[in-house]
């Protein structure tokens, strides 16, 4: 009991040093995704085909795991795990702050239309408020999906011995992560919400999933050279990184106890 304690204690204390040391703007823009990714995903997008289902959640899922590729080449999957947990919270904090403002008495201000407020506004109410199987779906879907990009970017990083931190290498572990951890996030919220509660079919499931993936691969396909520029400017303007150097002293702890 005390060793989980402790390293409930440690994890506590690295994710603080984490937060003060990655940089904010990258963090925050995280979060801001993470957010408004699950509003946007309330908006289907007519693809004008029976099989093929998307929502505009799209539009923004790329930029979260473009984050966490970022953070987990900077400074490891555990890192980008604690992140992503983070960014779980804030979103489901968000959401019950969405919700109490949704029951809060008040007209939204797009509502005013003669003859249709209440329907209007009923129906910005149902959107903020969202329904607990989205935000339950939403939120497994994502940390699984998270976890899996974010140790598959870290071991493809590991195996690549020539030139490791150069674009090919950045744009190779990024680009399987992404497309397999965007699968799964897809494929797993299309499961648990769209199949049961939409009645979407298994064929539409994967289909979404599969189309949604290469979409997705396509924006971080575009915008790899920004994130690799970004994890250039990390790496040679903090070379002295405090999380790093707890991480590094860490290890170093760990590996005397061994020798002892």
């Amino acid at each position: 009991m005390k060793k989980i304690f402790n390293y409930v204690k440690g994890s506590f204390h690295e994710l603080k040093v984490l937060l003060r040391s990655a940089p904010s703007l990258l963090v925050g823009l995280f979060f801001v995704s993470v957010v408004g990714m699950n509003l946007l995903a309330n908006k289907s997008i007519n693809t004008g085909v029976d099989w093929l289902a998307l929502d505009a959640g799209i539009l923004l899922s790329w930029m979260i795991f473009m984050c966490m590729d970022i953070i987990t080449k900077r400074y490891g999957p555990k890192a980008a795990n604690m992140i992503s947990i983070m960014g779980l919270l804030v979103n489901l904090l968000m959401a019950l702050i969405f919700f109490l403002a949704s029951i809060i008495p008040g007209v939204w201000s797009a509502s005013y239309v003669e003859g249709s407020e209440n329907i209007i506004n009923n129906a910005f109410d149902g959107t903020f408020a969202g329904t607990w199987f989205i935000i339950l779906g939403s939120s497994i879907a994502f940390i699984v999906s998270a976890f899996i990009n974010n140790f598959l970017n870290y071991l493809i990083g590991k195996s690549i011995k020539k030139n490791p931190n150069g674009f090919l290498a950045f744009a190779l572990r990024s680009y399987v992560s992404t497309f397999i951890g965007q699968f799964i996030d897809n494929f797993l919220f299309a499961l648990i919400v769209s199949l049961h509660f939409f009645g979407w079919s298994i064929l539409q499931c994967v289909t979404c999933a599969l189309t949604g993936a290469v979409l997705e691969l396509l924006f971080e396909i575009i915008f790899s050279p920004l994130g690799y520029k970004i994890c250039r400017s990390l790496e040679k303007d903090n070379q002295e990184d405090a999380y790093l150097k707890l991480i590094a002293a860490k290890k170093e702890e760990l590996t005397h106890e061994s020798a002892n």
